[in-house]
């Protein structure tokens, strides 16, 4: 199962109950809205981009609040392994960066300055960093690679994988599940091309790579969980 089919349809159920009550002072409704996009999911709670602002509320709908304002744009949140804090990029000051925020609010924090584009995948098992993708080392807009910047604060460390668009470490932080290239036709239902998106796994402790079997016909695999 991918990430978009589990937590859309996660995110989808929790919108449809969530409760009058549950709407922000001078917020939109969101039970009007069934708007909510890219879901991320924890113990506790669920975030979500809405008006393209940072959004949480709780697994049953309810204490929904907005925890980003700014006129950039937020996107790709995701839950540290404990579900104390969130990262997600943002577009601030004109570039799109790598911030973290607590889950019960607050300022959040700048983690990258590079700039181009840094996209949130996720925080690494351990809680220390979050895992991005950027084009800053490559020599075409092709592709992008995956890094990694502490929570902390600090350098960016690249993962020695040559480029992927989408990816998640398993529980354990022994492989990474990625697509190599970003999708270039995923809304088209049955696009089978030259462009068709592929899963690889890459094995930390020896690199290796395996290729995720495919039918025939090939697929459109992508965001790999």
């Amino acid at each position: 199962m991918t990430r978009c089919t589990c937590l859309c349809l996660f995110v989808a159920s929790i919108a449809a109950g969530l409760a009058p009550t549950a709407r922000p002072a001078g917020g939109p409704d969101i039970t009007d809205t069934k708007m909510l996009t890219q879901p991320a999911v924890s113990a506790d709670h669920v975030a979500f981009i809405y008006a393209a602002d940072l959004w949480v509320a709780d697994l049953d709908g309810k204490d929904v609040r907005r925890l980003t304002a700014d006129l950039g744009r937020e996107s790709n949140p995701a839950f540290s392994p404990d579900g104390t804090m969130l990262a997600f990029s943002a577009q601030y000051d004109g570039n799109t960066d790598v911030y973290v925020v607590p889950v019960t609010g607050g300022v959040p924090r700048r983690l990258t300055w590079h700039p181009g584009a840094d996209l949130v995948q996720q925080f690494t098992p351990d809680g220390t960093a979050v895992m991005f993708t950027s084009a800053r080392a490559v020599h075409t807009n092709r592709y992008t690679q995956l890094f990694t910047v502490p929570v902390a604060g600090g350098i960016e460390e690249p993962l020695p994988i040559p480029h992927a668009s989408r990816a998640t470490f398993s529980p354990a932080g022994d492989r990474v599940a990625y697509n190599p290239l970003t999708y270039a036709f995923l809304q088209w239902k049955h696009y089978r091309g030259g462009q068709a998106t592929e899963v690889n796994v890459y094995t930390v402790n020896d690199h290796r790579v395996e290729k995720i079997p495919q039918p025939e016909g090939r697929a459109n695999d992508a965001d790999p969980v």
